[in-house]
């Protein structure tokens, strides 16, 4: 009932130690607290929390419009609903070094279990788009650094993810890599890869997990999970997938009800009351109700 009974803490040391077992994590995309807890419940590994789901929810485009506040608000409501570790995309760090270092301390209060800062100019785009432009090498080790030093908890998983690829090319991706990781970053995230020989190529040029973004309609194709593990991927996003998902099915619905005034044939398709109710526990909230309000006291 109400909230995750597992704490931030445990989720955060859980996350740690899975990479290290060698197993693929995989990572969903949630769009809101009651997607986290179905991921959960669909016996995933992770959840995973989009910017540009984020922007996308608030009608805004994924250009940097969003504000610390914005992403740890949001965060907090979906890391809270389930018992999963979650990773939260933290844009470029929202600012300079210093706001960097207030942002980690702030997503860690909101309960995340790790984030990904990214090598993006201010303001960023989204990472499968063309016309990126990247940081220096300086400015994007200094953003990791502060970081790393800013965190309480050891065990909050700090990525730092680098765009350099659709600018530069692999071999400058490479190196960005090995210099973040040198800076502490605990994880890579080589974005807009093409493909698994490029992914397999940064599994080999660093020391720490690394992930692929399987988002549709992007620079990269659509990769299995067997596959991604096959080239040493840890960790598998799909970032914006249920609610692209989501948002085709209210289309659908919508061109539905104006076309026939109704939604009788599409009842198959909707998420039936009696799952939504098991999925929010609804009896347990019931029961709870009971207890406190027949409650009596002996005379």
């Amino acid at each position: 009932m109400l909230y995750a009974t597992t704490p931030a803490a445990e989720k955060r040391r859980i996350l740690r130690a899975r990479p290290a077992d060698g197993e693929l994590l995989r990572f969903p995309g949630a769009f809101n607290p009651l997607s986290a807890r179905l991921i959960e419940r669909k016996g995933f590994e992770g959840v995973y929390i989009s910017g540009a789901v984020l922007s996308a929810d608030l009608g805004l485009p994924d250009i940097g419009l969003t504000t610390l506040t914005e992403i740890a608000a949001r965060g907090q409501q979906i890391a809270r609903m389930t018992e999963l570790p979650a990773i939260i995309d933290a844009d470029t760090g929202f600012g300079e070094p210093m706001n960097v270092a207030r942002t980690i301390q702030t997503l860690e209060d909101a309960g995340l279990a790790g984030c990904h800062i990214e090598d993006q100019v201010n303001p960023k785009r989204c990472g499968h788009l063309d016309g990126k432009a990247v940081v220096d090498a300086d400015t994007a080790i200094k953003r990791i650094r502060a970081a790393v030093d800013a965190r309480r908890d050891p065990n909050f998983l700090i990525m730092a993810r680098t765009d350099i690829r659709a600018v530069e090319g692999l071999d400058a991706a490479i190196d960005r890599a090995r210099q973040l990781v040198d800076a502490g970053a605990d994880a890579i995230f080589p974005e807009a890869m093409r493909t698994l020989e490029e992914f397999e190529a940064v599994r080999r040029a660093v020391d720490v997990p690394i992930l692929a973004n399987m988002t549709e309609f992007g620079k990269s194709d659509l990769f299995s999970t067997d596959q991604l593990r096959d080239v040493g991927v840890n960790i598998v996003i799909w970032p914006v997938s249920l609610l692209r998902m989501a948002m085709g099915a209210a289309e659908r619905a919508l061109d539905t009800l104006l076309e026939e005034g109704h939604l009788t044939g599409q009842l198959g398709q909707m998420q039936h009351r009696a799952d939504l109710y098991e999925l929010l526990d609804y009896e347990q909230y019931n029961r709870f109700d009971a207890g406190i309000f027949t409650f009596t006291v002996d005379r």
